[in-house]
């Protein structure tokens, strides 16, 4: 396949992976880093597949002049994956108003921007792809993660009413679920603003698990390149693609209790409209 790939996050991790992947079967990447010279390993490699940006996410003027800057270089954008994020790690009451517009402005508000200004390209051509990346912390959610997961929850129901409204221009949607992976995320998370000793028992347990699972993660950045890039070829690419046995498992068993409280306080919730 002859397609351009816009990766942003394309230094390290999942996206990294991805980019080298997707070059390495003949196809065309721009990858995007708040450091540009972290890609120029990859520019050299392949002076005439990969196109390296700086771009910082939260900057939507920035989106925009990269996709611009993508056209212009190859005249196409086919796959578009916001995969630039980072994790905070602090229980609700300890984060400040900056951590947390912070978290949302890239990943929630930043892979907004960079849709918004790949639309208008997708609807010209008639066909697109958007791979969000999102978390098994939007399956449920742990204690310390209240921020970061529910950025990751509102970007799986943009991605709801996208599938929706691209279907019909020939514009497809994915959201890939990744467990825990064997990149640099864990290693690289913001404390919340001022820790309180009450959440060391909730919060404080989730980073101990965290620290302890550093370097051992079972997820392999390489195998969910390749995954991504199966949904990519498909012909019906699936909405959610999960990731790993950790978030697979996870998912069954969110689902399973779901539906078991639904069903025992459906007494209680169903009588709640006009009576006929």
């Amino acid at each position: 396949m002859d397609r351009v790939w816009l990766i942003t996050g394309a230094s390290r991790g999942i996206g990294r992976a991805l980019a080298e992947l997707a070059l390495s079967e003949g196809e065309r990447v721009v990858g995007t880093s708040r450091d540009e010279s972290s890609l120029s390993e990859l520019e050299e490699r392949y002076p005439h597949q990969f196109l390296a940006l700086t771009l910082d996410v939260t900057d939507r003027a920035a989106c925009f002049a990269v996709v611009e800057a993508a056209k212009g270089r190859f005249g196409q954008i086919d796959v578009v994956v916001p995969n630039a994020g980072y994790g905070l790690l602090g229980a609700i009451e300890e984060c400040d108003e900056a951590q947390m517009r912070r978290v949302m402005d890239t990943h929630f508000f930043g892979p907004l921007f960079l849709v918004q200004a790949a639309l208008p390209l997708f609807r010209a051509q008639g066909r697109g792809h958007v791979v969000f990346l999102g978390a098994a912390a939007a399956i449920q959610n742990y204690p310390g993660f209240g921020v970061y997961g529910g950025a990751k929850a509102a970007i799986e129901t943009l991605a709801e009413s996208l599938a929706l409204e691209g279907a019909p221009l020939g514009i497809r949607t994915t959201v890939v679920i990744p467990g825990p992976f064997r990149t640099a995320f864990a290693g690289n998370l913001e404390p919340g603003a001022a820790p309180l000793p009450e959440y060391d028992p909730t919060r404080g347990k989730f980073a101990t698990i965290l620290a302890r699972m550093e370097g051992r993660q079972p997820g392999d950045p390489e195998k969910a390149a390749r995954a991504i890039l199966a949904a990519a070829n498909a012909d019906s690419p699936p909405q959610r693609l999960v990731l790993g046995k950790y978030a697979s498992d996870k998912l069954k068993k969110a689902l399973a209790a779901k539906e078991a409280e639904r069903a025992a306080w459906e007494s209680v919730g169903l009588p709640t409209e006009f009576d006929r």
